[in-house]
């Protein structure tokens, strides 16, 4: 598949400057596969690997409103993901779950642009809070060319690494799995 998107782009593995993933927060198997392959692959080119959060990358997809926004992506459970950016798409705290009807208490007074997989439920439920919310329509995914273009910041000094590299995944709740109760042993006679 890398090699497939290599030569859609007209470029060997060897024009690369650097490999960049998303870090979450997201699907825990999903993750753990992007991180891994990410890794073999700057670790047998020799490149830098630099991480995007999965928010920061749907931020950035979003066009200026002049407002904070809003990044909220749904986690497949009652809570979503949500991080809230600056003006200019700068994270103003770290990305957190929460369940939608609790985050107006995390929003600053005025209006506030809203975006990702999740916005929609966030609007449902804060339609009655008296929140101005304005529901943006670009990209509520991350996008390679968002992902590449911070990590290319991040290269370059203009933005700041995100956690200490090699990057980490970023889990903001407990995996879904639980181990089995051990068995009451049965000896036969």
């Amino acid at each position: 598949m890398v090699r497939s998107v290599l030569a859609e782009a007209n470029l060997c593995f060897d024009e690369l400057d650097l490999v960049a993933t998303t870090i979450g927060p997201g699907a825990f198997t999903g993750l753990r596969i992007c991180l891994a392959t990410a890794r073999a692959l700057a670790l047998a080119a020799r490149l830098p690997l630099i991480g995007v959060t999965t928010l920061e990358a749907v931020a950035v997809a979003q066009e200026s409103t002049n407002t904070p926004l809003l990044v909220a992506i749904d986690s497949k459970r009652s809570d979503c993901y949500v991080q809230l950016f600056d003006e200019d798409r700068r994270a103003l705290g770290e990305p957190s779950a929460v369940l939608p009807s609790s985050v107006a208490a995390m929003l600053p007074p005025g209006e506030v642009a809203l975006a990702g997989t999740a916005a929609d439920d966030v609007l449902v439920a804060l339609t009655a809070s008296g929140c101005e919310l304005n529901r943006l329509c670009k990209r509520d995914i991350p996008h390679a060319s968002q992902v590449a273009s911070l990590a290319a910041a991040r290269a370059d000094g203009a933005m700041p690494q995100y956690g200490a590299p090699p990057p980490e995944p970023i889990y903001l709740r407990s995996p879904d799995v639980t181990l089995a109760k051990p068995r009451a042993r049965v000896d036969n006679p």
